[in-house]
């Protein structure tokens, strides 16, 4: 499943455009990652950020959709998410020899879950989990939450790619 990397259309209603935006957002991350020798897929080039390569950014973002959408709003079991362990920290960038096209596999699966989700409750709705507070936000606020996270992410593999092999670009 490939997420189309398409701008929501100017004029719909609130969902549909909160969606179309996180969608297309989700779609760099696949195109930013597009062509990418395999030796460079977890290759540090910040020194002082050895967890900032491509794979471990997918990752992470596979694991935070996964936090919001499953776990904090629907009230799920944390158990297996990597970004709730202690130890070791930011677990969830740190996908071993998982091969970046698997994780961008998980990654889109992760968001059509997430798209399901969302179509099925309110925006209004509150997120269901008793353990953390960020569980009282609503469904709103977590989608455009994700539209931060995500795009903020997409700039990291922008510049990480760039200073991988050169490659460049916006949409």
């Amino acid at each position: 499943m490939t997420i189309p990397r398409e701008r929501p259309p100017y004029v719909a209603d609130e969902r549909t455009q909160l969606v179309g935006w996180l969608d297309m957002q989700r779609a760099l991350v696949r195109w930013k990652c597009e062509g990418l020798a395999a030796a460079d897929e977890q290759r540090v080039v910040l020194p002082s950020s050895p967890l900032m390569t491509m794979a471990g950014l997918v990752s992470h973002m596979r694991w935070t959709e996964h936090c919001w959408f499953n776990v904090l709003f629907l009230g799920e079991s944390f158990e297996g998410n990597p970004q709730f362990q202690e130890e070791p920290e930011d677990l969830d960038m740190m996908p071993g020899d998982v091969p970046l096209a698997r994780l961008l596999d998980e990654f889109e699966q992760q968001c059509a879950e997430s798209n399901k989700i969302i179509a099925e409750h309110s925006l209004d709705e509150v997120g269901k989990h008793p353990d953390f507070g960020a569980a009282k936000a609503t469904l709103r606020w977590m989608v455009l939450h994700m539209v931060e996270e995500t795009a903020r992410h997409v700039g990291h593999l922008d510049t990480i790619r760039e200073l991988l092999d050169g490659e460049k670009g916006y949409y």
